[in-house]
């Protein structure tokens, strides 16, 4: 069987390990990779990145800001994305509120004062009940600090210029997957909802008792999903 060249994106702070599970499971129908997000300061310039080391047609599939790049991928390059999937994400340009909050945790870092994920920012990611998994919570922090400072600075500057993407939705074509935790309070349901009805015959699945990193929260039934949509 021909395996499908399958491009995974990672988020804000998230490595390979975000994608562990799906790396795992999926590798029986899927030639996997995991993008670098961490080399450029704009969402345009992390999609041609991965466009330059791409296979000529590969699915797609991006969560949170990692979704921000699949759709400029797909704007970029609409003939060689045989399907997307975006995963607690938006196709929203960043609000004022979020911007100005970004500027300050960057000028906290140019203080010298990186934390990656404190306790303080873990309930914005996953579902409370997760909040005492401490395997769960140690592998994010750990992303965290492979990520970095610098990494971190740039990936914020990336997601604050991004463009809104919402009118673009309406030109995608190929199968769509738009996936998201119920919980998920950084990237909420209802964007979900919007990106869905803009693409046609898109699938909206809702992963309950989720927060905002589905793949890492509930990976199984994230495989199941994805898995769904690759033989779709």
């Amino acid at each position: 069987m021909t395996k499908t060249p399958l491009i995974l994106l990672p988020g804000l702070l998230c490595d390979q390990a975000l994608w562990a599970h799906q790396s795992e499971t999926l590798s029986d129908i899927a030639d996997i990779s995991v993008a670098d997000m961490t080399r450029d300061e704009t969402i345009q310039g992390m999609a041609e990145r991965v466009l330059d080391s791409a296979p000529e047609t590969f699915a797609l599939a991006g969560l949170s800001m990692g979704g921000y790049a699949a759709q400029e991928i797909i704007r970029q390059a609409p003939e060689r994305v045989e399907r997307l999937a975006l995963l607690d994400t938006s196709a929203r340009a960043d609000s004022p509120e979020n911007t100005k909050q970004r500027k300050g945790f960057i000028e906290q870092l140019e203080l010298g004062d990186f934390r990656g994920v404190t306790s303080r920012l873990l309930p914005l990611l996953v579902h409370e009940d997760r909040l005492s998994d401490d395997g769960l919570i140690a592998v994010i922090q750990s992303s965290a600090e492979n990520v970095g400072p610098e990494a971190y600075i740039g990936q914020q500057k990336a997601i604050m210029t991004r463009p809104d993407r919402r009118q673009d939705l309406k030109k995608i074509t190929c199968p769509a997957l738009v996936l998201c935790g119920r919980q998920d309070a950084l990237t909420p349901l209802a964007l979900h909802e919007e990106m869905a009805g803009a693409i046609a015959g898109a699938s909206l699945v809702v992963i309950e008792d989720c927060g905002h990193l589905s793949p890492l929260e509930r990976p199984r039934t994230v495989s199941a999903v994805m898995r769904y949509w690759l033989a779709r």
